[in-house]
């Protein structure tokens, strides 16, 4: 009898112990889940917090070098209205002289 209730107090112990052990472990493989998510987490908005700052860096390059390109243009064209213009007062003055050789 005695060996029946020692065998039967050890099984009690020992299935309390084990279902100690699941729960223990269970809790720890949530927890590290967890923490591996959040740092998942973390890293995914550092990235996409990055990418925004590289965006915004890229249309402000976009619109500096738009400005930059405008801005050339406006001198390119004022520089071609100026040799228009002299190109038109050397025929002019070309006319005249001619007009004067030939009168």
């Amino acid at each position: 009898v005695l060996v029946e209730v020692l065998v039967a107090v050890v099984a009690v112990v020992l299935v309390d112990v084990l279902v100690v052990v699941v729960e223990v472990v269970a809790v720890v493989v949530v927890v590290v889940v967890v923490l591996v998510l959040v740092v998942v987490e973390v890293v995914v908005v550092a990235v996409l917090a990055a990418l925004a700052v590289v965006l915004v860096l890229v249309e402000v390059l976009v619109a500096v070098v738009a400005v930059v390109l405008v801005d050339v243009l406006v001198v390119v064209v004022e520089v071609v209205a100026v040799v228009v213009v002299v190109v038109v007062l050397v025929l002019v003055v070309l006319d005249v002289v001619v007009v004067v050789v030939l009168a």
